[in-house]
């Protein structure tokens, strides 16, 4: 069993009934070490990044309201590079997707069902997605409801992408929630007008 305390879906009390040994994962094997360099200061601890070599992390600066509408333009022209719908994943941070929302009307099951599927991409909020990934995430930070779980909201949402890392949002307010540190990592990462 594993485990990431940053990134409990549900907050929990408690112990198992069975001894276990706690061992602490000390290296990210998960994203490329520009991925896990964007997200690094927001980490529980630091961790060493054995990841491989990748793109460039892409930054869409934006407004928070015209984030989604941003991530949109991202997926679509990802898509048009010729990523694979079944590798993307499109997430919020705030309000879930139009998208998303029309998938959950038809129930739980369905909608996770599309997580799955090959014919269209993922969408979802960073909150519903722990312990999840992606090799391609388009990240809308449209806003925070609850500022107090920005921070671990944005780490998560940093942090599912494998391969390809795309930030649609707005500087001031990743600076307020996340830090000075993810922002020299976002305004160093690849401008992008998709």
């Amino acid at each position: 069993m594993f485990a990431d305390e940053g990134q409990r879906v549900f907050a929990r009390q408690g112990w198992p009934t069975v001894d276990l040994v706690p061992i602490p994962l000390t290296e990210n094997l998960r994203n490329t070490k520009q991925i896990a360099g964007t997200f690094s200061s927001l980490a529980p601890f630091q961790m060493h990044s054995r990841g491989q070599d990748g793109v460039p992390v892409r930054f869409v600066q934006c407004a928070s309201e015209a984030a989604v509408e941003a991530a949109d333009d991202a997926a679509d022209a990802l898509l048009d590079e010729g990523w694979p719908p079944e590798s993307l994943a499109l997430l919020t941070t705030y309000s879930r997707h139009p998208v998303q929302k029309e998938r959950q009307a038809a129930g739980q099951d369905a909608y996770w069902a599309t997580y799955w599927e090959d014919d269209d991409l993922f969408y979802g909020h960073v909150l519903g997605f722990k312990g999840l990934e992606r090799p391609a995430v388009v990240l809308a930070i449209n806003g925070f409801r609850h500022e107090e779980r920005a921070r671990e909201m944005l780490y998560v949402g940093l942090s599912r992408a494998r391969d390809l890392l795309v930030v649609c949002g707005d500087l001031d307010l990743i600076r307020r929630v996340g830090g000075e540190a993810v922002v020299h990592r976002l305004t160093g990462a690849q401008a992008w007008r998709p």
